[in-house]
């Protein structure tokens, strides 16, 4: 069996705003295969690090920020006079990276979010912080007919962890139709 680690080394370890973009209009991995969405559903503007190797159980990391600014869409439509980012859009996040992750790794298919262990809510994003930083920490990663990862993850805001969630599973699929 041939080594898919020399293409690893070759990988890009960190992504702009406008490489996750090309990577949404389907131009990373090629047609058919994991893209993200693009704005305004893209829930971060770089990837400052992702790797095959390391993280909390070994299998691979990510890293990615957001830089929260008040005139970011939800924040005027989610709760009338109450601006908060909705808690589903930080775990949209997190599935996204890792559909991400998966692709970057040579997964063939499109990604689609398959579940989540436990979420936990200690906070909230407002349209007066600075900055969310996504951490991901995959735990299994399947590369076979069936390309799946599963993952703990973590958002932090202005430096405090406020969402934890376990188990994060996102599959990638040659077809879709079954859905």
């Amino acid at each position: 069996m041939i080594s898919k680690e020399p293409e690893l080394k070759q990988r890009q370890h960190s992504y702009t705003r406008e490489e996750l973009i090309q990577c949404g209009r389907g131009e990373m991995f090629g047609p058919g295969n994991a893209e993200l969405p693009l704005p305004p559903m893209l829930m971060f503007d770089r990837i400052t690090h992702i790797n095959s190797e390391g993280g909390l159980y070994e299998k691979g990391s990510i890293i990615a920020e957001l830089d929260v600014c008040p005139d970011l869409w939800f924040f005027d439509c989610h709760f009338m006079n109450d601006p908060v980012m909705p808690g589903c859009l930080g775990l949209d996040a997190m599935w996204q990276m890792i559909g991400f992750y998966l692709g970057w790794m040579g997964g063939k298919g499109r990604g689609r979010a398959l579940g989540v262990g436990e979420v936990k809510f200690r906070g909230q994003v407002l349209p007066t912080n600075r900055l969310v930083v996504y951490r991901i920490n995959l735990k299994r990663v399947i590369m076979r007919k069936l390309v799946m990862g599963i993952a703990d993850a973590e958002l932090e805001c202005d430096g405090k962890v406020i969402y934890e969630a376990s188990d994060l599973r996102v599959g990638l699929f040659t077809s879709t139709d079954a859905f």
